[in-house]
């Protein structure tokens, strides 16, 4: 038999089953770092130009400081396995925590499927070698799979893969930095005028949810709470550090492709991998007058690398991901809010096997209905599978971010080793505004260009659209909205299964 997920206790805020304490502050560090440094948005953000620089440290302010803030109270006060889905039910009640934590984990085999395998792919054939025809599908189910076996072993051996992600992705964005400074020495770079870096708000909406998501990640460590070794310190001081050099690795790297690439090559979908290409033909190559790139000799040999690390930080993003999402679903589960088969621990891991192969199945699902769904235009699949991912993930932090002050009223008296400076007034603040730019940013990736022609101003909403479903409303919107309204209704569907079980009606007790 397998172990259940003990929910923690609401009057004491302790779990019923002995914590294993093993995971230390470098592997809460590295485990943040892999989650919110994400290598498949960096493109993304190049391929909005100059202005996207502007948004990003404006936004660093206005959301990822907010939110890092509040997710640090959090963990500090309440550190108890489940993470936010534990901070929601306390809060909210186990049917809006059950609903919408049921959307954040299914926002994990969306994104392995619809666009981490899609930018692993392209990496290594642009720098491998191509995969023709059924080639594609396998080597999608490897990357797939691979992360799932990741994520059944025990935290003891799990823990290294966001190590390795870590060292993966500071040493792979260093050394594209340090690259582009060489490039730029050798071969000069890209004119830069300060009118190119003046927002609109064209740009504001296009940008909005592709930054929010790369700042996104602050509470994935905090699904194990248990198992980290004085996590009422140890998560909040992850959550800074991490926070800190997370924001350097994604500025830093956009900085270098607007440096590098005009910005008619710049693509949401290989914007990075281009520029590295571009960048490490000063070790050997050379940039054709089609735009095309060529790498010789040493060049070759460091883009190879490049790219397979590049291949290592996105399986990383998604294995980090998943250990935290997964655990959370299986403590919801156990709690009442999902199939109690789903809500156990394997007895000898540790860890939620099962949600782990559902998700991998999914995952799989996701990755081969959009590649036919999208007829191989890698592009539109990107584009939909990202969206629908970031979607996914709002419509769980809409429940989240308002938790902060609820939960200083229901547990006054409990102890806050940290807390988001201001009182309370610091505490609404972070919440509010975390809370209306995550509303902004959903209502945005749901119908994109909402405001645009509003009160007598120009411009039309669908200019909004991605650009890989420009003069298609209709069929952006069916992979948007059909999907989330499943996904809510399976949420539902859950809350009720979980429901039933728990009533005393189940066959099985």
């Amino acid at each position: 038999m397998s172990e259940p997920v003990a929910l923690a206790d609401t009057t004491d805020q302790r779990t019923t089953r002995t914590p294993r304490r093993g995971l230390g502050r470098f592997d809460v560090f590295f485990l943040l770092l892999c989650s919110l440094v994400g290598l498949d948005t960096i493109g993304s953000l190049a391929a909005a130009g100059h202005e996207a620089f502007t948004w990003l440290f404006v936004l660093s302010l206005l959301f990822f400081v907010p939110y890092g803030l509040i997710v640090a109270e959090l963990s500090a006060t309440f550190p108890l396995e489940g993470g936010q889905y534990t901070w929601t039910r306390l809060a909210f009640g186990r049917f809006v925590s059950g609903v919408a934590q049921l959307v954040y984990w299914l926002s994990n085999p969306v994104w392995v499927g619809g666009t981490l395998c899609v930018v692993a792919l392209t990496t290594f054939e642009k720098f491998v070698h191509p995969l023709p025809g059924l080639w594609t599908y396998l080597a999608g189910l490897v990357f797939i799979w691979a992360g799932v076996l990741c994520t059944s072993v025990s935290l003891a051996v799990g823990r290294w893969v966001p190590a390795i992600g870590g060292i993966a992705r500071i040493v792979l964005l260093g050394f594209f930095f340090v690259s582009t400074v060489v490039y730029g020495v050798q071969r000069g770079v890209q004119e830069l005028n300060l009118s190119d870096f003046s927002p609109t708000y064209l740009g504001f909406i296009a940008l909005v949810p592709i930054i929010v998501f790369t700042f996104v990640g602050f509470e994935v460590s905090s699904s194990a709470a248990e198992e980290i070794e004085n996590p009422h310190r140890t998560i909040p001081l992850g959550v800074l550090r991490s926070g800190v050099l997370s924001f350097l690795m994604v500025a830093a790297p956009v900085a270098g492709i607007l440096l590098v690439l005009p910005g008619a090559q710049v693509s949401n979908l290989g914007g990075f991998v281009d520029a590295c290409k571009a960048v490490f033909t000063v070790y050997g190559g050379q940039i054709n007058a089609d735009g095309t790139v060529t790498l010789t000799g040493f060049g070759a040999v460091v883009g190879v690398l490049a790219a397979l690390g590049l291949i290592v930080g996105l399986f990383t993003s998604g294995v980090s991901w998943a250990l935290g999402e997964c655990r959370a679903q299986a403590v919801a589960c156990a709690d009442g809010a999902g199939p109690r088969y789903l809500g156990v621990l394997s007895p000898t891991r540790g860890t939620p096997v099962r949600i782990n192969v559902l998700s991998g199945l999914l995952a799989s699902a996701v990755m081969v209905a959009a590649l036919n769904f999208t007829d191989g235009d890698s592009g539109k699949y990107f584009s939909a599978g990202l969206n629908l991912a970031i979607s996914m993930t709002m419509v769980a932090y809409l429940t989240v971010f308002p938790t902060l002050p609820v939960l200083r009223r229901r547990f006054p008296d409990v102890a806050r080793p940290f807390t988001v400076p201001g009182g309370r007034l610091g505490g609404y603040v972070v919440s509010v505004l975390s809370t209306s730019i995550v509303a902004f940013t959903l209502s945005q990736l749901l119908w994109p260009g909402v405001g645009i022609g509003w009160f007598g101003s120009s411009g039309s909403p669908d200019d909004a659209l991605p650009s890989a479903f420009e003069g298609q409303r209709w069929t952006y919107e069916v992979t948007q909205l059909v999907p989330l309204a499943l996904f809510l209704a399976i949420g539902v569907a859950f809350f009720l299964i979980g429901r039933w079980e728990t009533s005393g009606r189940s066959p099985g007790r």
